[in-house]
This record gives C-alpha cells, sequence and structure tokens, in this order.
C-alpha cells in the first residue's frame, strides 16, 4: 500500500481542550482520525495560522503518542480574514501549487471536518478541481451508546462521479427533463432537432446573453422562447415577466413609443405616460419576434438596451433602465439584410452569439406523429373534448402528411390547424377514415391555391438561357419533378412519388435512377435542386 497522507485544518475550537487526563474522553477530529485501527495515516499535514501554534504543537504531542508512525507536519497559512471567501480561495490556490504533490507514490485524504465553513467549502472545490489530488475525508464523534466513543467514525467521499451510477442516472434525468420541457414533453424523433434543443438547454440555463431563433413561420419560435422563459423561472434566474412583442405590427412613430414608452405630452394622443415593453420585461424576458422588421433607429435603440441596459422614452429627458434577457426571432436570413444595408450589422453582431435554426415540418417529418398526440392532448385540454383516431385513419393520416405530396407551408401551425379540425368535426370524438379523407382534400386544396403564388423553383436553378430553351412543355414538368424532390427526403422517395402509378405495372424498378437520368437531362442532379 502507498503511503497515506491527510491534509486539514487544526480546529481551533474543536481540536482544543483542557490539558490532563480528561482531555481523552473529549472527541477532537485531527487527533481521533489517526486512533483508528483501520485507518493508517502516515502523514499529517496540519494547517494553522501564528496564533493557534501552540494548539498546533500540543495537537501533534498528542498524535505522536497514539500514532507513533504519524509524522505531523505543521504548515502554516496566514488569513486576515478566515471568511473571507476570495482570500481564503486564493492562499490555499497557492499553498497548492506550491506544494510536492506525488499521486504515483502516495494516497491522499483532504479532511474537510475542521477549520471555517469557508476553508471547507475551497477545500472542497479545490479537491472537485483536481487541485488537490485526492479524495474527502469527513469524521464525525460515535453515538453516545457506542463505546470507545472518542475516535469516532470516518468516512471517505470520492468526487469521481462515474462511479456512482445513481447520483449519474440522476444527473441524466434532471438533464433530460429540462430538454423535454423545452420541448414540451414531446417525444421528438428528429436526432438533429434534439441534439439542438439540448445546447439550447444548456445555453438559456448558463448564459443571459441574447439568443437568436431563426426559422420559418410556424416552425415554433414562439413557443420554445415561451418555454426557456419557463424554464429559467423554474431555476430562479428571472424573476420577472416574459414580454411577447411581434415587431413586424410595429410601424411608424407608434414603434419607439411602444418599445421604449414615452411621457405625457410627448405627441399629441400622448395623454399619459408609457412605460413601454422594454421596461415592462424588467427582471425577466424580451421576446422579439421577427426582429428584422423593425427600423435602423429601433434597432439602434434596442441594441443600446441590450448592452447599457438603458434607453431613452420619447419626449423624455432622463434614460430609463431594465434589465432582461433578449430572445429575438426572425424568419429572415439577418446576414442578408445586413448586407442590403436593412439591418444594423453592430446588432447582429450582438444576436449571433447564441444562433439556432429551427427546421421546418417538412424537414422533422418523423416529428409529426409525436406532434399529431401532442396537438390532440391540447385540444382536449381547450375544449374539454378528447378526441381520438382509429387505427386505419391514423395510419391514413400520417401516411399522408409525413409524404411528399404533404407540403406544410405554415409548418406546425398548419398541422394544429390540421388536428383541430378533424376533431371538431369528428363524429362522437372518433375521428375516422372518412373524416382524415376528407382533412387531406381540404390540405391539397388549401395548398394548391398557395402553389398558384409561389415562384417558379427553376428560377434560380438554371441559368436565364437553359430556361428558354426548355419547351413550355417541359418546364412544367421539369417544374413539379423539383417541387417533389424538395419536398422528399431522398432520390428514391421522390422517385417512388414521381412513377407511383407506372412502377406498380412493373416487374422491378428502380425509382431513384430513373428520375437521376430525368434530371441529368437539363443538366441536373439531386443535390443541385435540394440546395438551391
Amino acid at each position: 500500500m502507498k503511503p497515506l497522507v491527510v491534509i486539514g485544518f487544526l480546529g481551533s475550537t474543536l481540536d482544543a481542550s483542557k490539558f490532563g487526563p480528561s482531555r481523552w474522553g473529549k472527541w477532537r477530529p485531527s487527533v481521533a482520525l489517526t486512533m483508528h485501527e483501520d485507518l493508517r495515516v502516515d502523514r499529517f499535514v496540519l494547517l494553522h495560522g501564528s496564533k493557534h501554534g501552540r494548539l498546533a504543537d500540543y495537537v501533534a504531542e498528542d498524535i505522536a503518542s497514539v500514532s507513533p508512525e504519524t509524522r505531523v507536519e505543521p504548515q502554516r497559512i496566514e488569513f486576515t480574514d478566515p471568511w473571507d471567501f476570495e482570500e481564503v480561495y486564493g492562499k490555499l490556490l497557492d499553498f497548492v501549487r506550491g506544494y510536492p504533490f506525488d499521486p504515483e507514490a502516495e494516497d491522499y485524504l483532504i479532511h474537510i471536518t475542521t477549520g471555517t465553513h469557508v476553508a471547507q467549502i475551497c477545500l472542497f472545490l479545490l479537491t472537485e478541481a483536481r487541485y488537490l489530488p485526492g479524495r474527502l475525508l469527513q469524521t464525525q464523534p460515535a453515538a453516545k451508546l457506542e463505546s470507545g466513543s472518542a475516535p469516532g467514525r470516518w468516512t471517505v467521499i470520492d468526487l469521481d462521479l462515474s462511479r456512482y451510477d445513481s447520483i449519474a442516472t440522476r444527473f441524466a434525468a434532471v438533464s433530460a427533463e429540462s430538454a423535454s420541457f423545452l420541448k414540451s414533453g414531446i417525444e421528438t424523433r428528429n436526432a438533429a432537432f434534439n441534439r439542438m434543443i439540448d445546447e439550447i438547454e444548456r445555453v438559456a440555463l448558463r448564459s443571459k446573453a441574447p439568443i437568436l431563433l431563426m426559422g420559418p413561420t410556424g416552425a415554433g419560435k414562439s413557443q420554445l422562447a415561451r418555454r426557456i422563459y419557463q424554464l429559467k423561472r423554474l431555476k430562479h434566474q428571472v424573476a420577472g415577466p416574459f414580454v411577447e412583442v411581434n415587431c413586424a405590427t410595429l410601424k411608424g412613430d407608434g414603434a419607439m413609443s411602444a418599445l421604449f414608452g414615452h411621457r405625457k405630452g410627448a405627441f399629441t394622443g400622448a395623454v399619459a405616460d408609457r412605460p413601454g415593453l422594454l421596461r415592462s420585461a424588467d427582471k425577466g424576458m424580451l421576446f422579439l419576434d421577427e426582429i428584422g422588421e423593425l427600423g435602423l433607429d429601433e434597432q439602434a435603440m434596442i441594441l443600446r438596451a441590450i448592452e447599457d441596459k438603458r434607453f431613452l422614452p420619447v419626449g423624455a429627458d432622463k434614460e430609463a433602465a431594465s434589465e432582461f434577457q433578449l430572445i429575438a426571432g426572425t424568419n429572415r436570413d439577418l446576414g442578408e439584410a445586413v448586407a442590403k444595408g436593412a439591418f444594423r450589422d453592430d446588432l447582429y453582431a450582438r444576436l449571433n452569439l447564441w444562433t439556432f435554426r429551427l427546421p421546418g415540418l417538412a424537414d422533422r417529418r418523423e416529428d409529426i406523429e409525436p406532434n399529431l398526440d401532442y396537438e390532440l392532448d391540447r385540444f382536449a385540454e381547450r375544449e374539454g373534448d378528447r378526441a381520438s383516431f382509429n387505427r386505419e385513419a391514423r395510419q391514413r393520416y400520417l401516411a399522408f402528411a409525413t409524404g411528399p405530396d404533404a407540403h406544410w407551408p405554415g409548418n406546425f401551425r398548419d398541422l394544429a390547424a390540421s388536428i383541430t379540425r378533424m376533431a371538431t368535426l369528428s363524429p362522437k370524438g372518433r375521428i375516422d377514415s372518412e373524416c382524415v379523407d376528407a382533412e387531406i382534400d381540404r390540405l391539397r386544396r388549401l395548398w394548391s391555391g398557395q402553389a398558384g403564388a409561389d415562384t417558379d423553383p427553376l428560377t434560380g436553378l438554371l441559368p436565364p438561357e437553359a430556361l428558354d430553351a426548355i419547351d413550355p412543355f417541359d418546364r412544367v414538368q421539369l417544374a413539379e419533378t423539383v417541387r417533389v424532390c424538395r419536398r422528399s427526403r431522398s432520390l428514391s422517395e421522390a422517385g417512388r412519388a414521381l412513377f407511383a402509378a407506372s412502377r406498380a405495372r412493373r416487374s422491378s424498378a428502380n425509382d431513384a435512377d430513373r428520375l437521376r437520368k430525368y434530371l441529368a437531362r437539363f443538366g441536373l442532379d439531386w443535390a443541385s435542386v435540394r440546395s438551391n
């Protein structure tokens, strides 16, 4: 066995006693830990200040009498204020860095029973950070009914959490609970989305910096922002309210007043003071959805409010203050807006520290089924009337909803509306195949009407001269092919959708190869169609 070294503070109260035989009837931690038959201490590094030098010598003599094999090494550390955390930690860190530890040749125990609470905390932190290369040692007096009470009991605490499956499992469960909280309890299956939510959870709990949520309309930015706020409030990291505003609704002179407030009489109609949204969010969280719609003047004031926590209300001669965390949402490419001069580059740089892109529903088709159940639960909670699918109807709806024919231009808003319609129209709360077929027809009509306003999918995919060389008949066919490719997750899936009728008449088919050859006629491939 390697020699065992104990490092600990002299207990100015616990280790003190009157000189005489009666002292052996008192439990003195530093002396007692060397009296255990099952704990051989070869060296004891006893930390103390100069004013306790006499007590240190006294304790060292008693240790020598009960444990001759233990060599006591008094180590002086002077504290101006032993309750000053910064001073105690700093001086202990200096001691640790200068001490000749040799973990290969010796084992170390860090005694945290004696010393001030501040000293004990600092020893714990230094051990956890591995500055002290040992394990924690906790001692305590024996119960009154136990015989031989002077030595008491000792326990070693190993900070290597990987050895404790139950503790590790508990931490993992807490982390999973937080991530599930951000997802509203939905068991999402998209791996990339789940990784992003895990990262957002870590950022939300460890940073007060602005968060930028990007993604198409209906991707869930507003709901995620509110869940981040609720998570931080649950962890007591914010005390104020959640204030949400859609910046697209702030137009003209009213935008400044709505955001920053105004003084009475600042302009015609200002009949009373108005605090403004930023001041309302004090100690809480401000969610500026569609922040890309703000004017440049408002952007400049928002930037100052983020950095200095101060701003000037309209018509005021004195600044107002507000301490809030900002979450911004946008469906625009802010980098492109900066290049066009429509968005301030300094504000974008401030927002771009933590940027997360929420994918649309078409890119998370595997999450449609768990979201379907979530929307049914929401309907039941909202309307007080539960609806459910029969098995065949559920399979039919999911086959359509996850297939290439489902566009979902409104993303999760479209899905929520679709489920609400079926639940409302279902006979006796049971959604059957007839109800599903009617909803699928309704969605196709809705999306067909929207498709007419869509831009030509070939624009930007092929140069103008190549487009001019394609007959109108072929152009319509190619445009629909491109639309299907962009809705599909793979070349094979797109091929199955495009050649569904003809493939049923053949004994074998390679739809992916057939589609690849078709695209090649126009100088296109799968990658170029999907990335454009």
